[in-house]
């Protein structure tokens, strides 16, 4: 096999793969795969939240708070493409929120938000707005020990 030929098989191959994954993680969820947001450990959080799914994959939310709103959110995981996608919608969806209206994210909204997710990895959302809820709780107790 020459090198011209080794190149075209791998092109077409990572053409492939790619088609498999916009077609399990739908346009956004694929964009966002392939270009994440919110992606990374955040130094000094108002408060964070660790989960480990049902399926082993680990999910972080860190919240940084101005007054009473979310201004920064991010996610680490060392999970799959749809644990990727879900947690960076997830930190999506925190932004400009109050403490209250936290508690009303759900696998749902970031399902919607995501637009679809293969039947297999919608324990993924689930993930997402689980860790969402620990790094409120984090958030809200260090409030209270600053009380």
């Amino acid at each position: 096999m020459t090198v011209s030929n080794l190149d075209a098989f791998l092109d077409k191959l990572q053409e492939e793969i790619f088609d498999e994954a916009k077609q399990a993680l739908g346009e956004r969820g694929f964009d966002r795969w392939r270009n994440p947001k919110y992606n990374g450990r955040m130094e000094n959080p108002d408060g964070w939240g660790r989960v480990t799914g049902e399926c082993g994959d680990t999910m972080e939310i860190y919240l940084k708070f101005n007054g009473n709103r979310v201004a920064d959110a991010s996610y680490f995981t060392d999970g799959c493409a749809s644990s990727m996608v879900s947690g960076s919608f997830a930190a999506e969806l925190t932004l400009g929120k109050t403490p209250e209206e936290l508690t009303d994210i759900t696998a749902d909204q970031i399902l919607e938000a995501i637009g679809r997710l293969p039947d297999d990895d919608l324990h993924c959302t689930t993930l997402a707005a689980r860790t969402i809820q620990a790094a409120l709780d984090n958030y809200m107790g260090s409030m209270v020990k600053k009380g």
